[in-house]
């Protein structure tokens, strides 16, 4: 059976957008509360009659959140300018 599982994690953080033009509200710096959701998907092994541990995703996603839950993103490389596709993909990378 193929199966589709989601663990969200939430963080807090500080960003500007330095593509934006001049005098655009987002080239200010300003904060949100993100939400990421990780998605897997498979097959569940027969044996043991699940995909994965959802402990192991909280695992993998750990370090990650750490890094960006309450820091400014631009001062963390590669999301010198972290539009919402760059953070994705920077998240992306390290899972």
């Amino acid at each position: 059976m193929r199966v589709r599982l989601v663990k969200s994690f939430d963080f807090e953080a500080a960003h500007w957008l330095p593509c934006f033009p001049e005098g655009h509200k987002c080239r200010r710096m300003h904060g949100h509360s993100f939400r990421v959701d990780v998605v897997v998907e498979g097959e569940v092994e027969a044996e043991k009659g699940y995909l994965i541990d959802y402990g192991d995703i909280k695992k993998a996603i750990a370090p990650i959140k750490d890094r960006l839950d309450h820091y400014c993103l631009n001062e963390i490389e590669g999301l010198e300018n972290p539009t919402s596709e760059v953070l994705a993909a920077w998240i992306w990378d390290r899972l």
